[in-house]
């Protein structure tokens, strides 16, 4: 296992080994506040309905997310809600039973209100075969009113293994102007490891196939902390990929959770990189990224300067969700599929995580609200505190205090005391009411943003979050 320090790069992350095993401890990744272990059954179809009836006044556009559960074999590092099935028939029932929710979903919506971004997420959705994903992307567009503008994201998640340059094609004439393709590390003895045997050529085919076809976007993801995984052997992942020069890259540290997902059980935990060694790894990706021009956006994603999410962030659009980064902010989130979560007006919701309890609620003939949670006032301003934090890494604690009637300092007087040891580690920043991320604290924008979330105060079992390094 490589034991160098954290290296120094242009964004200038560097740590001690003191400092590391200090602040690292489980915490949300705050794709959205309140996080989803906050959800509650008592949220049902009711409170659903009536929030997008709420949102309806507010004339908001809709972004669709769609959950495709099925995956051709087991990555053995996945968190996801996903089924492992080789039976590639299944994707037509999967596909007739989205359309059902869409059928009871969609005359909820204002017929004026446009779909500007839609995402297919897993899973593996390009497990749907090109006929079936025609069927479901047709069929949600007969069903939503799809924006027609330049400006709309429609993008898909793919796994390289198993799709071809002719289904690039249909893709690109379905709509799909973004495409999201996943590699972890091209490593052989990691990918012994994870279970994920993936060769470089035909990735970057389909990486080309993508820009032949017109999409506008290609992003690449990468994990870091994987088992067995080298300084060295990620360096040469790094070198490759970005010789391709992907849009935008995703560099996800990994989650280590074996008691909540089965198939991580299969890694041994001695074979995975200590805290230290696991932000060097991310401390060298950024050094690689930033020196070939990359932006870093936050958390993990960067792009090529002249991105959508480059330039959204630079213009204080930026937006963070259950999708991760995006440059449509003030839209309402709608999922379909099984585990689904949708954010509508100050609400969200999520539909039930197994496959059969989801298909039992749409066969009962409603929608399948499984659990939820309505945002009060504080939920309101600590999330909107929480997104600018995760978005650009500062927040104006006077201009938010005045937008929501309450004075910065006194209201969270207690969260600012709980900051004061980030500030002294030189991770946060925080005088006349602006609150930061320090350019060390950047990567670590999470413990930042632990300290205003009082869903931590209660007890609980922390270990359904991963470690924050």
């Amino acid at each position: 296992m490589d034991t160098k320090p954290a290296l120094l790069n242009p964004l200038g992350w560097t740590f001690d080994p003191e400092l590391l095993r200090r602040h690292d401890r489980p915490g949300p990744r705050y794709t959205s506040y309140p996080t989803a272990p906050h959800f509650h059954d008592g949220y049902g179809e009711v409170q659903f309905k009536a929030a997008i009836a709420r949102s309806n006044n507010a004339g908001r556009p809709v972004s669709l997310y769609v959950h495709v559960p099925y995956c051709t074999s087991p990555c053995f590092y996945c968190g996801c809600n996903r089924i492992i099935s080789r039976d590639r028939s299944k994707g037509e029932h999967y596909v007739d039973q989205v359309l059902l929710e869409a059928d009871r979903a969609a005359p909820l919506f204002a017929d004026a209100r446009e779909v500007i971004q839609l995402h297919f997420g897993g899973g593996t959705p390009n497990f749907l075969e090109p006929a079936q994903l025609r069927r479901l992307v047709e069929g949600l567009g007969q069903r939503f009113n799809f924006s027609e503008s330049a400006a709309r994201d429609f993008s898909i998640e793919l796994d390289p293994r198993s799709v071809s340059v002719d289904d690039i094609a249909v893709l690109a004439e379905l709509g799909f102007n973004r495409a999201s393709l996943g590699v972890q590390d091209f490593d052989p003895v990691v990918q012994r490891a994870i279970n994920r045997i993936q060769g470089v050529e035909d990735t970057m085919a389909i990486i080309q196939a993508c820009r032949d076809n017109g999409m506008r976007s290609v992003n690449v993801d990468l994990i870091y902390g994987l088992p067995l995984q080298t300084l060295e052997g990620f360096g040469r992942t790094l070198d490759t990929v970005m010789a391709a020069r992907p849009d935008r890259l995703a560099i996800y540290g990994y989650a280590h959770l074996p008691h909540m997902f089965k198939a991580q059980r299969q890694i041994p935990d001695a074979d995975l990189p200590s805290p230290e060694q696991k932000l060097a790894l991310l401390g060298l990706a950024v050094e690689r990224l930033s020196a070939a021009g990359y932006q870093y956006i936050g958390m993990d994603h960067f792009a090529l300067p002249e991105e959508d999410l480059s330039r959204a962030q630079r213009a204080g659009s930026l937006h963070r969700n259950f999708m991760g980064y995006t440059t449509h902010a003030d839209t309402d989130l709608l999922g379909l599929g099984v585990s689904a979560i949708s954010r509508i007006d100050n609400s969200y919701s999520q539909n039930p995580r197994d496959l059969k309890d989801w298909e039992a609620r749409l066969d009962e003939g409603g929608l399948p609200v499984w659990r939820g949670l309505e945002l009060d006032q504080d939920d309101v301003l600590r999330a909107e505190l929480i997104q600018e934090l995760m978005c650009h890494g500062k927040v104006d604690g006077y201009a938010l205090g005045k937008r929501h009637g309450i004075d910065f300092d006194s209201y969270f007087a207690e969260e600012l005391d709980a900051l004061q040891q980030l500030q002294r580690d030189g991770l946060a920043s925080c005088s006349d009411g602006r609150l930061a991320a320090t350019r060390q604290g950047r990567p670590l924008l999470r413990l930042i943003a632990m300290c205003f979330d009082r869903y931590l105060k209660a007890p609980q079992q922390p270990a359904r979050y991963s470690q924050a390094i």
